[in-house]
């Protein structure tokens, strides 16, 4: 007879959250990558941008970081919200942009040396901007025929993808074709490139 009765009681138990369409589910952990957003993490784990802001007590889901770990409510647990927030999402989704780049904290082997190129305030601030916009501040990196920090042709660069050659190149190309880091900045704003 306890047999039957707790029988029973599982069937009822699985059955009662079946209906009322809880399931137990953890949540997901998403490592934030050079240009993400929360509505794009939201998009690409079937969630909502209200969901991942009150996981993470977010105020401002404009504000996150390259490597920053987010926790991600699953699908399931956001089924029941998900009307509720739809016009959030919406709203959020329009007004947001892609998040900025905070560099990380593990050293670039490849070019450990700093190199001090004199700007300062406004210059210095939009070239770190560019730069992080750009590659994170890795003077490692490529994309096809572009490389390093600033993400310079090749060609520009004739072979030599020092830290130092990369800095040099970039403050020389910015100068002849927008006047200042500033311009280039604008111009990447307005953009999308430089």
């Amino acid at each position: 007879m306890n047999v039957k009765n707790t029988i029973l009681s599982a069937t009822g138990l699985i059955a009662a959250l079946v209906t009322t369409g809880v399931v137990a589910s953890a949540d997901t952990t998403v490592t934030v990558q050079p240009g993400d957003s929360v509505s794009a993490i939201a998009v690409k784990n079937n969630t909502t941008v209200a969901a991942i802001a009150a996981a993470n007590k977010m105020d401002n889901t404009n504000l996150i970081f390259v490597n920053e770990q987010l926790t991600v409510p699953t699908s399931s647990n956001t089924n029941q919200s998900t009307n509720n927030n739809q016009a959030t999402t919406k709203q959020a989704s329009a007004q947001e942009q892609v998040a900025p780049v905070k560099q990380a904290t593990v050293k670039d082997t490849t070019a450990t040396k700093s190199t001090s190129t004199g700007y300062q305030g406004s210059q210095s601030s939009a070239k770190a901007w560019i730069a992080n916009r750009e590659s994170g501040g890795n003077y490692g990196a490529r994309n096809g025929q572009y490389v390093g920090k600033y993400q310079l042709s090749s060609s520009y660069l004739h072979g030599d993808y020092s830290a130092a050659n990369q800095e040099r190149v970039a403050d020389q190309y910015v100068t002849s074709r927008y006047g200042s880091w500033e311009g280039a900045k604008a111009h990447w704003m307005a953009n999308g490139w430089y």
